[in-house]
């Protein structure tokens, strides 16, 4: 058994039963000071105050005098794994070009996808570790990663091969995201053609293969219409396929209520919002997802983070790591982002972060919180002096180790 102790405190205390937090209630960080946390088969078997420690059984010790542990950030919506990069994109966005302009001259997403299929999945594969490594590194233990980046069938196969490989390859869980519908490929003369040929001809295959644990569409206007989008989710849903869907990047067009009609897992972007998509979220168990790197990166609005909180809703965030639009898998950033730039408090941000990003991937019995029987993926930090420094001091790594399965995570790839 593995015993932490001198902690300075534990964040994110809380019972199994907890699934996600809304509006006021993502104010309330639990914390246990000056306490302990045992490790047992690869998960938390107890935690307490040190003048309860334990000293029998205990096989390791680690004492983090000074040191604050919280569960390791949850990022539900990444691209991961895609082939080379964009830089050269980004010139042109500093010279002035938009993203949808950019796209237009034959760049973004159906330049990755040029990139994927010009490549193999062992070239694929080594690039993606390297950025799987990083964020493991800077705390994340629980993640999601998307196809999107091939268009045809043999690249999106090879994409969610990769991605649920880590599964095996990493400790921590991954689940996949089937994104066939990113953007309109060469060959087809309307959204809706490609929407059928997905239908008919994809969704089948990537269905029967058991490689994708969710199906996403980018509703926008220029790439997917509301019809397309309530076709392909109607289509998934016959095979178990359930949404995670982008939408009101650029524009909010009643894509929030159709993603709710499906009852999507979650609506992911929502820099634009409109107050009939906050009263179609209400009572639904779908949750919003806001991805400040994203705004960041592009020079967008960011998700008004207090108008969903304030309204009673919940609220995760995430990275939406991609070569694009979001080129960094660095959680600790969307967090201090998530303070600075969408006055969410720490409190919030963490819980964002950390249980709620869970729920968003549907892994919030598994891990987000300090609870015992759930997986030993653990943050220490550096001895701070509160848990507010983390966002606060945003531009320094305090991460002192990540913990996976309760073990220090040393990449071997």
């Amino acid at each position: 058994m593995i015993l932490i102790k001198n902690i300075k405190a534990l964040v994110q205390v809380r019972d199994q039963g907890v699934r996600y937090l809304s509006g006021a209630q993502m104010q309330e960080l639990p914390q246990l000071e000056n306490a302990w946390l045992t490790i047992e088969n690869r998960k938390i078997s107890g935690f307490g105050t040190m003048d309860s420690c334990p000293t029998e059984g205990i096989t390791e010790v680690k004492d983090v005098k000074g040191s604050y542990v919280l569960p390791t950030w949850c990022d539900s919506h990444t691209h991961l794994v895609y082939a080379g990069n964009r830089e050269k994109e980004f010139d042109m966005r500093l010279k002035g070009a938009s993203y949808q302009e950019i796209a237009e001259a034959g760049g973004g997403i159906l330049n990755s996808a040029k990139a994927m299929g010009a490549s193999d999945i062992t070239e694929v594969y080594a690039q993606a570790v390297k950025r799987m490594n990083a964020v493991i590194k800077m705390g994340t233990g629980a993640i999601e990663i998307k196809s999107g980046y091939g268009l045809t069938m043999e690249t999106e196969r090879m994409m969610l091969k990769i991605a649920k490989r880590f599964s095996y390859d990493y400790d921590i869980p991954v689940r996949t995201s089937f994104l066939a519908a990113h953007a309109v490929p060469a060959g087809f003369e309307t959204s809706a053609d490609y929407i059928d040929h997905i239908i008919s001809d994809m969704l089948p295959a990537i269905a029967d293969s058991g490689l994708a644990d969710y199906i996403d569409i980018f509703c926008e206007d220029g790439y997917f219409s509301l019809e397309d989008t309530d076709r392909l989710l109607a289509a998934g849903a016959q095979y178990n396929l359930k949404p995670k869907i982008h939408v009101n990047q650029f524009t909010a067009n009643g894509g929030v209520a159709m993603g709710v009609k499906h009852n999507a897992l979650s609506v992911d972007h929502l820099e634009e919002l409109t107050e009939d998509d906050i009263q179609a979220l209400k009572g639904s168990e779908t949750i919003p997802v806001a991805l400040p790197g994203c705004s960041l990166f592009l020079g967008i609005p960011y998700t008004p983070a207090r108008r969903i909180i304030d309204a009673g809703l919940p609220l995760a965030l995430a990275t939406d790591y991609n070569p694009g639009s979001a080129p960094s898998g660095n959680m600790n950033l969307v967090v201090a982002l998530a303070c600075s730039k969408m006055k969410m408090t720490p409190e919030e941000a963490i819980n964002a972060a950390t249980i709620n990003g869970a729920y968003a991937m549907g892994l919030e019995a598994e891990v987000g919180s300090i609870t015992v029987g759930k997986r030993a993926n653990l943050i220490i930090t550096e001895p701070i002096p509160s848990i507010g420094y983390l966002p606060y001091s945003f531009g320094q790594n305090h991460i002192q180790e990540v913990l996976i399965s309760g073990y220090s995570y040393k990449p071997t790839n």
